[in-house]
């Protein structure tokens, strides 16, 4: 049975006991509720015509610990199934111009607060175990999550040897950059609604050659759990034009954190040599700074611009 028919039914299944609110909400949600998934316990009540506290009674009747897991399975529902246009008339559709900051902002917000209410430290501190034993390391984000693969990719390289960044303009290109994977490496892959099958084919690759798969994601149902023995979740926005990736990244710098502190020494000898290769390269400064009058400033902090 689906998400969905299993959500609908026990909606019908239990529809004679609901209470007259609880039923409105019941029809509410089977006819839209690809867009109650986007609506909080209070937004929902209010669109229905009933108390907040009603739409939380309704979630915990059904079974569930409380209105924000009732929401993920709702949010199931509707996964794969909305374009990018729709995504975005649901969320922010009706969102006054003036609004959309604090809305966008606020929502950000929301995302961190699920993801540290749902986060899962064992599975945390397999992936940094994980990371920390393996031979070589491999990352792999498409499209919207290149830039998490890439950010990831760039630490690592401070912590470890043999980090390797998947290139992805092709299918057949990415087979080749892992043509080596074995059972001492681990691969990484970073994939949120609506996933990319190439991330999946490459997770798929590396676990048929017994390499260990950890994947950075939105839900323990997501299809790139197929192949992962560690799963990190958290949650994004898949409700806008733009997805809204905070929650993950915030993850993939406690991983970084975590594998830092369990690398200090060659962290810090690594930054070490890299400041001296900096200074003597001028990575990071310039003796002038041309102004756009052509006033000229020199600095007398060679190290004022590092940051």
């Amino acid at each position: 049975m689906s998400n969905t028919e299993h959500l609908l039914s026990k909606m019908n299944v239990q529809y004679q006991n609901f209470s007259k609110g609880q039923k409105k909400l019941a029809a509410y949600i089977k006819e839209n509720y690809d867009k109650a998934a986007f609506l909080t316990a209070a937004k929902l009540g209010e669109t229905v015509g009933v108390s907040e506290s009603t739409v939380v009674r309704f979630a915990t009747h059904l079974g569930y610990k409380g209105y924000p897991e009732f929401q993920r399975e709702l949010e199931e529902l509707v996964r794969n199934k909305l374009n990018s246009i729709q995504r975005m008339e649901v969320t922010y559709g009706k969102v006054p111009q003036s609004e959309i900051l604090d809305t966008v902002l606020h929502s950000d917000i929301d995302k961190i607060k699920m993801t540290l209410e749902a986060v899962d430290h064992e599975a945390f501190n397999l992936a940094v175990e994980t990371i920390l034993e393996a031979k070589n390391i491999y990352v792999v984000g498409i499209r919207s999550c290149a830039p998490l693969a890439e950010f990831l990719a760039f630490y690592l390289n401070l912590i470890f040897d043999g980090v390797r960044l998947l290139n992805t303009n092709s299918a057949s290109e990415l087979f080749e950059q892992m043509i080596r994977i074995g059972e001492k490496d681990v691969i990484i892959g970073i994939s949120f609604p609506r996933y990319s099958m190439r991330t999946l084919k490459a997770l798929e690759f590396a676990n048929n050659r017994n390499a260990k798969v950890i994947t950075l994601t939105d839900s323990i149902h997501s299809p790139m759990n197929l192949y992962s023995s560690c799963n990190l979740i958290a949650r994004s926005d898949m409700a806008s034009i733009v997805d809204s990736l905070v929650a993950p990244l915030s993850v993939i710098n406690a991983l970084v954190v975590a594998l830092s502190m369990r690398k200090q020494k060659t962290v810090v000898a690594t930054l070490e040599a890299l400041e001296k290769i900096w200074d003597e390269y001028q990575v990071y400064n310039n003796d002038e700074i041309n102004l756009p009058d052509n006033h000229e400033i020199e600095l007398t902090d060679p190290n004022a611009l590092k940051n």
